[in-house]
């Protein structure tokens, strides 16, 4: 599914047996496949080359920021569930300016890759700590955490256009 361009949204299918689940998150040629129907040049390229699991507190808000280089692809498969909120502010998209929020979690698995230029943040809204992971394409801070991060910070900026409520 596409809503801005560019963004990737796939549901992910849980499989259950008498020994848990197991649901598969990102797989290149499906990831190819999303990208060759929908035009996504940007995405040629998309390579995950870091992995970071993230557990946050109920009713605690991650972002908003975005991006100027990276793509993030962030799993969302519980435990616990978020409130994701995202905005095109890329000026040259043709969805420049719409937002969506959408839940995602144990309620709703989904492994969503965002874009550079697209503001995005989340909230905790279930009543135990929710788990996320992010499979981004850029390393933090760059090879051996000697450059900039790549980030602007909405949440620090005074009067920010993007809130998360």
């Amino acid at each position: 599914m596409e809503l801005f361009n560019g963004l990737i949204i796939k549901k992910l299918e849980k499989y259950h047996d008498d020994r848990g689940w197991l649901c598969e998150v990102y797989r290149e040629d499906e990831i190819k496949n999303i990208i060759s129907k929908k035009g996504n040049s940007e995405f040629d390229t998309y390579k995950p080359v870091m992995t970071y699991v993230s557990v946050t507190n109920p009713g605690i808000v991650r972002g908003p920021h975005e991006h100027k280089f990276q793509s993030d692809c962030f799993v969302f498969t519980g435990p616990g569930n978020f409130s994701l909120c995202l905005w095109d502010n890329r000026k040259d998209s043709e969805t420049y300016g719409i937002y969506i929020e959408m839940k995602v979690g144990e309620i709703n698995p989904m492994c969503i890759i965002v874009p550079p230029g697209i503001v995005h943040g989340y909230k905790c809204i279930s009543d135990i700590p929710a788990w996320s992971i992010n499979l981004p394409d850029k390393l933090y801070k760059g090879p051996d955490k000697t450059e900039e991060v790549d980030e602007i910070r909405w949440e620090q900026v005074e009067n920010s256009p993007f809130k998360i409520n």
